[in-house]
C-alpha cells in the first residue's frame, strides 16, 4: 500500500511539473495574442489561393474527390509543422535570458521539462486547427464534424505538434544560436512538407520520393487527418498505424531531447 501511494504521489508530482512548464509557456502566448492572428494568415492563403487554383487541375486526386477537400487536412498538418518546427528558438531565448538555468536547478525531472514544452506547443497548433476548420467550411469543404472524429483530429494534432516541437528542441540543443537555428529550421520545413502527402497523393510520386514520404512522420499525420476530417474519406495507411508511428517517433525524440536539454546551459 505504501509503495502504491508513493507511486501515485510520484506520478502526481511529475504531472505537476509538466503542467507548470506548459502553463508558463501558455502565459507567454497570452501576452502576445497577435502571434496567433499572424500565424492564421498562412493557412488561409494556402486554402484560398493555392487550393482554389489547383482545384482546376484535373487528375491530381482520384475518385472524383475535389482537390480543395484533399488539400484541407494537408494544410492543417502544414500549419502544425510550421508553428512547431521553430519552437526550439524559445529555448535559446530562455538560455540567453537566464530562465533555462532556473529550470535546470529545479527539482523537476528533465523529461518533465521537455514534455511540458512539447505539450505547450499545442496551444498554437490547436488555434491553427480552428482557423483551418473555419476556412474549410466557408469554402465548402466536405468536413466531418462528428465529435468522435474531431476528438481524433485533436489527438493527431497533439501528437504531431509535440513531435515536431521536440525535434525543434533537439536542433536548438545542437546549434545553440538563434541565427543558425533559423537557417536550419527554414531548410527543414519545406523538404518535410513537400516530401509528404500534404498537397499531392503518394501514388503520383516517383519511386525515390515515395520512399522518403514513407519515412516522413508528416505523411502519417496527414493520412490520419484526412481520414478523420473529411466525410466519406478513409485512411490509406491505417489510422492505428498513423497514431502508433507518431507516438513512437515522439517518444524516441523525447528520450533524445531529455538527454540533450541540459547541454543548452553549457
Amino acid at each position: 500500500m505504501a509503495n502504491d501511494m508513493a507511486a501515485t504521489e510520484s506520478i502526481g508530482d511529475y504531472a505537476m511539473h509538466v503542467f507548470a512548464v506548459a502553463d508558463a509557456e501558455f502565459r507567454k502566448l497570452l501576452h502576445d495574442p497577435m502571434e496567433l492572428f499572424s500565424r492564421a494568415i498562412q493557412p488561409v492563403l494556402w486554402l484560398v489561393l493555392f487550393g482554389e487554383v489547383m482545384s482546376r487541375v484535373r487528375g491530381i486526386t482520384a475518385g472524383g474527390q475535389r482537390y480543395l477537400d484533399f488539400l484541407a487536412p494537408g494544410i492543417l498538418a502544414q500549419s502544425v509543422l510550421f508553428v512547431s518546427i521553430f519552437y526550439g528558438i524559445s529555448a535559446i531565448w530562455e538560455r540567453d535570458l537566464g530562465v533555462l538555468h532556473r529550470y535546470m536547478v529545479s527539482p523537476a525531472p528533465r523529461s518533465a521539462l521537455v514534455l511540458g514544452k512539447a505539450l505547450s506547443s499545442n496551444v498554437r497548433a490547436l488555434s491553427q486547427a480552428f482557423v483551418v476548420y473555419l476556412c474549410a467550411l466557408l469554402l465548402g469543404v466536405s468536413m466531418d464534424l462528428r465529435p468522435g472524429n474531431v476528438a481524433v483530429v485533436v489527438l493527431l494534432i497533439v501528437l504531431g505538434s509535440a513531435l515536431f516541437s521536440t525535434f525543434s528542441l533537439i536542433i536548438a540543443c545542437i546549434v545553440k544560436t538563434r541565427e543558425r537555428f533559423m537557417g536550419i529550421g527554414q531548410v527543414l520545413t519545406m523538404p518535410i512538407f513537400f516530401a509528404s502527402n500534404a498537397i499531392y497523393p503518394i501514388s503520383i510520386m516517383p519511386g525515390w520520393l515515395k520512399a522518403v514520404a514513407t519515412a516522413n512522420p508528416l505523411t502519417y499525420e496527414v493520412d490520419g487527418l484526412r481520414a478523420m476530417m473529411l466525410r466519406g474519406s478513409a485512411s490509406a495507411i491505417g489510422l492505428g498505424t498513423d497514431l502508433l508511428v507518431l507516438l513512437g517517433i515522439f517518444l524516441l525524440l523525447l528520450a533524445i531531447a531529455t538527454r540533450m536539454y541540459p547541454r543548452m546551459t553549457e
